[in-house]
């Protein structure tokens, strides 16, 4: 496909060693020759070689940068097109002045996430691995990164294929007896197609069984520490963050307000929030911190409910085990230094299935069987990242539900004696809604609501 040719910075903004100002498009080289200076014109040199030089304003005839220059000449490129990739100096100011240089000379800047979704229109990989892009850029954890890279390699696409192509085969034998009763085609018989439907429809559920776990790895787990004041929520967070986010003191009720830390515990990225303690007060700081706690509760992932070794069970205690009844739940009995007075049957009774941990966070003790126990509660006995069914996107996620709620609707349909052909109206949809996942059956409005959400320049 031909489009105009792009431009845009696609380093960092900000001073570092170098920066890079990308071109992508039929003019690359030509627009980038206007400018470049070097022992060679950039039009005659070889694809895939970089050049050192110095661009020019035309309008001066002054140096306006030293530079090494990358060419590319599609198709193969990441956007196949020709690629012009400028090395500068790494700063605002000479970053800008170079692409104000490459945009006055003929070059369009770029919308966000122009190359990746020219990559996407001209075929080179497909919807599933472009939105693996933004994953891979955003990726917390290596594990994370593990299933971007998985994606982008195309290992969904080639499993989202496989089914399609399943699908379509069945429909073909459906049409075929549908509209030739008169030739020898293997007859869709109830029993054969119910075989092929419910094959398709496991493996769509055997991808849908990773899929919390791939979300979790995507997004972050919402991880919210609870407790009463001063039973060690915030050393807690200290611990788990390796340094001193929050302020640590005797006196109940240090913390008044909501923070949060992102944080890597054993490839699982935690998004931590520290609370206020939860308790019944008069000071309206405290109290205001407090209803913000009860929110953040309520859309947690995961809860790590803290409790006073040093200190005897209370009634609020017990109503925050009511709260998170039904939730994930680590109980941390803290404190573990000082004398015992905490009754750990009844804690044990009230935790039920739940793991309990004892830790004494001053002393840094049980803290590494804390991230053993959070990493086995989401992740244990499941498979590894390298995996190819792992489905992290919550676009894909969905499809997939959707698809899997159309097949049973077919099995259904099937089961009930209906006719063939319309079973096969389920059957297309699922092929529809699996398209959806790879840009097969995509709209325009939606491919550009996703590419929308890349950085510039990428």
């Amino acid at each position: 496909m031909e489009y105009e040719t792009i431009a845009a910075i696609s380093t960092p903004m900000g001073e570092g060693a170098i920066a890079i100002v990308r071109l992508s498009g039929s003019e690359a080289v030509e627009i980038a020759d206007r400018l470049y200076k070097g022992k060679q014109a950039l039009n005659s040199v070889d694809s895939h070689t970089i050049h050192y030089g110095h661009l020019i304003d035309p309008d001066t005839d002054e140096v306006a940068e030293e530079v090494m220059v990358s060419l590319m000449r599609g198709p193969r490129t990441f956007t196949r097109e020709d690629i012009v990739e400028i090395n500068c100096h790494g700063g605002l100011v000479s970053v800008n002045r170079v692409l104000e240089l490459v945009l006055r000379s003929g070059a369009r800047l770029a919308e966000p996430g122009e190359f990746t979704k020219r990559a996407f229109l001209n075929g080179r990989i497909d919807l599933s691995q472009a939105e693996a892009v933004i994953d891979l850029i955003r990726a917390k954890t290596d594990r994370a990164m593990n299933v971007a890279l998985n994606q982008m390699e195309g290992r969904l696409s080639t499993l989202i294929a496989k089914l399609r192509q399943q699908l379509l085969e069945t429909v073909a034998h459906v049409e075929v007896n549908i509209d030739y009763p008169e030739y020898d085609a293997e007859e869709m018989t109830q029993n054969l197609l119910t075989s092929q439907l419910k094959e398709v429809e496991e493996e769509i559920r055997s991808i849908l069984i990773t899929a919390r776990q791939g979300k979790i790895l995507r997004e972050g787990l919402s991880t919210v520490i609870v407790g009463r004041p001063n039973v060690g929520k915030s050393s807690l967070l200290n611990s788990l963050v390796h340094e001193n986010k929050a302020i640590v003191t005797d006196v109940p009720g240090t913390t008044r307000d909501v923070i949060e830390e992102y944080v890597n515990v054993r490839g699982v990225p935690l998004r931590l929030v520290d609370t206020a303690g939860i308790r019944e007060t008069e000071d309206l700081v405290e109290r205001i911190g407090v209803e913000r706690s009860r929110e953040r509760l309520k859309q947690a992932d995961l809860i790590l409910l803290v409790l006073n070794y040093n200190d005897e069970l209370t009634d609020e205690d017990k109503k925050l085990f009511e709260a998170v009844a039904g939730m994930d739940v680590i109980v941390i009995v803290n404190k573990t230094d000082l004398d015992e007075k905490l009754d750990l049957s009844k804690v044990k009774e009230l935790a039920e299935e739940h793991p309990m941990i004892t830790t004494s966070l001053k002393n840094e003790e049980g803290v590494d069987e804390l991230e053993k126990s959070i990493s086995e509660l989401f992740f244990a006995g499941s498979v590894e990242s390298q995996d190819l069914t792992y489905v992290s996107n919550s676009r894909h996620i969905a499809l997939l539900e959707q698809s899997r709620k159309t097949l049973e609707d077919a099995l259904v349909a099937v089961e009930a004696g209906m006719p063939v052909d319309m079973v096969q109206i389920d059957i297309t949809r699922t092929w529809e809604l699996l398209g959806e996942i790879i840009g097969d059956t995509v709209s325009d409005s939606l491919i550009d609501q996703l590419f929308s959400q890349f950085c510039l320049g990428k």
